[in-house]
């Protein structure tokens, strides 16, 4: 039976698993104020329930008491005397996300490649033409374009597939005040006050990331992009560098490999995380041979489980698991059917290890490795 096509592709690497996981670590906040009734009290916490039963959630259920947290910690902000500022930066922060997941929820099927790269190159640069490229190519393979609203890359990542294919996330700058002419108007273009939720954003709802030459931004978006993956704060994606005009990534791969590298900085397996496409068909390879086995991957407890589109041969398991023991913290990989505690893609295969929780560059090289694997 396949997936079912309303679950999103982009999957949450290390989800919550009980309640108690999403602690607050309130014994390190100074102590709340004693004249006002305590928002943990039970007749408060029985008024919250009531009001998530009111508008249509269950309040007894998982989600149910994920929201009770939500409402908790913002009622506390009250006898902890928050500054105006503070207040208004938090709701502004949950209003935009709230927002912008509600417009990316409407599409939950297409695989979305975000694309990051200068807003000033010209419509006539090398750079820019490689963009709309790639773009097009992506969304012949039926993918969606998310980048931002503005113009240079950011315009030659809608040009290329068009307005229908396409996610404009524009942040509100001083200097930058309209969204370029191909996704301006459009429902799916989403406005930030943050940075910091836009980001959120661009690699929450991505299944590949592509970097195109840019400044102070794109280096940003870049290393965090980087950070992200290598310490597994976020599922692993193919990250892609993709230039028309030779030396950008160059000078970027001399840094990292004969500054960061050989400072002990990094780790050699790091540099697998990223891969400099030569081409336009070059990058949509690398993307797409990513998801020829490989589908996402979630942590069960210490349990790496990696979810296959198709099931892999006993003796390509066996020598995955001898080349990537470094990985093993106990036992071996195995194959093997959805954990009891897994609720999304269920039909799929799973391949599993007890993961050490390190060397994440490492884990990228065994999904190319799974990707390289004829299935069963």
């Amino acid at each position: 039976m396949p997936s079912d096509p309303s679950e999103p592709n982009r999957v949450e690497l290390d989800p919550a698993e009980s309640i108690s996981s999403i602690g607050d670590a309130e014994e390190s906040a100074p102590p709340e104020r004693r004249e006002q009734q305590r928002v943990d009290d039970p007749d408060v916490q029985s008024a919250i329930n009531e009001l998530i039963d009111r508008v249509g959630g269950e309040s007894g259920s998982f989600d149910g008491r994920l929201m009770r947290e939500m409402l908790t910690a913002s009622l506390k902000l009250v006898p902890d005397g928050r500054a105006t500022g503070e207040l208004k930066l938090m709701t502004a922060a949950v209003k935009e996300l709230r927002y912008a997941y509600r417009v990316f929820g409407q599409y939950p099927a297409p695989h979305k490649c975000t694309i990051f790269g200068s807003a000033r190159t010209p419509e006539d640069h090398p750079d820019y033409l490689v963009t709309v490229e790639f773009s097009r190519m992506m969304k012949e393979a039926g993918w969606m374009i998310i980048t931002g609203a503005g113009d240079g890359i950011m315009k030659a990542g809608h040009e290329g597939p068009g307005r229908d294919s396409s996610f404009g996330v524009a942040i509100r700058l001083p200097f930058e005040t309209t969204a370029n002419d191909v996704i301006d108007g459009d429902k799916k273009l989403i406005h930030f006050r943050y940075f910091f939720t836009r980001k959120l954003m661009f690699l929450s709802q991505s299944e590949a990331v592509v970097l195109c030459p840019g400044g102070f931004g794109t280096m940003d978006e870049a290393y965090e992009t980087l950070t992200l993956v290598q310490t597994g704060k976020a599922s692993m994606i193919p990250i892609v560098l993709l230039e028309g005009e030779s030396g950008y990534w160059d000078a970027f791969q001399d840094f990292c490999e004969n500054v960061l590298l050989k400072r002990g900085l990094i780790s050699p397996e790091d540099l697998s995380l990223y891969y400099f496409a030569k081409t336009p068909e070059d990058a949509r390879d690398h993307v797409l041979h990513f998801y020829r086995n490989y589908h996402s991957s979630r942590y069960v407890r210490d349990d790496l489980v990696i979810r296959l589109k198709q099931r892999l041969k006993n003796e390509d398991v066996e020598r995955l698991s001898e080349k990537y023991a470094v990985l093993i913290k106990a036992g071996t990989m195995h194959q093997r059917a959805a954990y009891d505690i897994e609720t999304d893609h269920l039909d799929l295969p799973r391949l599993c290890f007890t993961h050490t929780r390190r060397a994440f560059g490492l884990v990228r090289q065994l999904i190319q490795d799974i990707n390289d694997c004829d299935p069963a």
